[in-house]
């Protein structure tokens, strides 16, 4: 049995990951800070989904799950590096998935900090960790973001990202090349997941879906900037956590074709990758907001606002290299993601 360590499992990605690992048979340790950049609450409703109880819940304390044999959590910062070797020789791990990490590309406008602390020093923690207590794959998550001023449609991960237009998509960028400069030093296996405008079931407050749903059900205005000329690679939790799963057991090797004259970024002599994860169907706003007026049979009040510092005005996933190595079939629409959101959001607030 793989024991797996899931960092970030009071999130929105890594509480579904979890559920779907210990559903597969791995013995998993779940990890995270449980930080109020949102509603704490809603990560405590995570947890208690999980069989976490709040009550049992305190600072570097494992806690078994009450409902999964499989399943343990404890809370710690990933900027708590005795703590986390601790934890690394205690379990011995055989695979890693960074999910934890300061989201949001606006807030990082007005918090430069927190992204410091939690993506940079936390991630290097992380790598250290895995060099001292040494794993067979490190999955960790990166993001869209990082394209940053690139136009070059689909986005591609062997296309440049030197542009990036947020202090977020700099400590994504950042992790990437971490995680390279370890893979190549101490043979480390090392992913990393380009993820794209992830929705759906215990998704994040801050996050469109979220913020136009509770709008329009309460008869409030909803902003749409760039004036709603705006796309999306929006891709369901789901399909995101089945690409994950394909890939815990077959860590990257070294590409022996690898061409240090002509360098493809996505790949290394290191036993390194990079893929984007994503629906690979742009969407656009407009359209979104209507599927969302669809499932909840109301008419969205609009509040047109120019784009967003940090914002980008397009974002579409080339999943080639997924769909190559591990047979990735992102297969939900955005009608069926939309409507399990809504569901999900009725019954969880009563309305």
């Amino acid at each position: 049995m793989n024991r797996v360590l899931i960092t970030g499992t009071a999130g929105f990605i890594g509480f579904h990951l979890s559920r779907l690992l210990v559903r597969n048979g791995y013995q998993v340790t779940g990890l995270d800070n449980i930080n109020d950049y949102y509603d704490v609450d809603l990560k405590y409703a995570r947890l208690e989904k999980s069989g976490i109880s709040r009550d049992k819940i305190g600072y570097n304390r494992v806690v078994q799950s009450e409902v999964d044999k499989n399943y343990e959590f404890l809370e710690m910062e990933l900027e708590d590096k005795e703590s986390l070797f601790e934890l690394f020789a205690n379990r011995h791990f055989d695979v890693v998935v960074n999910l934890a990490a300061q989201a949001g590309v606006r807030y990082s406008l007005t918090n430069p900090e927190a992204y410091i602390q939690s993506n940079i020093t936390g991630f290097l923690n992380i790598l250290e960790a895995c060099r001292h207590h040494p794993v067979r794959n490190l999955i960790f998550a990166s993001s869209s973001s990082v394209y940053g001023l690139n136009r070059n449609m689909p986005f591609s991960v062997r296309s440049n990202v030197d542009h990036p237009v947020s202090l977020y998509a700099a400590s994504k960028k950042s992790n990437e090349l971490m995680a390279h400069t370890y893979s190549h030093l101490f043979g480390i296996p090392a992913v990393g997941l380009r993820f794209f405008t992830v929705y759906g079931p215990w998704g994040r407050p801050d996050m469109a879906l979220f913020i136009f749903t509770r709008s329009i059900l309460r008869g409030e205005p909803i902003k749409v900037f760039n004036y709603g000329d705006m796309e999306r690679d929006f891709t369901y939790v789901d399909d995101i956590v089945q690409g994950i799963l394909r890939m815990i057991d077959k860590p990257p090797v070294p590409d022996p074709g690898w061409d240090p004259e002509h360098p493809d970024p996505s790949r290394s002599s290191a036993p390194y990758r990079l893929y984007n994860i994503g629906n690979n169907s742009p969407v656009r706003l407009m359209e979104f907001i209507h599927a969302i007026e669809k499932a909840v049979n109301r008419k969205a009040i609009l509040d047109m606002q120019p784009i967003q510092p940090g914002d980008v005005q397009k974002t579409w996933a080339d999943v080639s290299g997924l769909i190559q190595d591990y047979q990735y079939t992102p297969s939900t629409s955005i009608e069926t993601g939309i409507e399990r959101f809504i569901d999900w959001y009725r019954q969880y607030y009563r309305v």
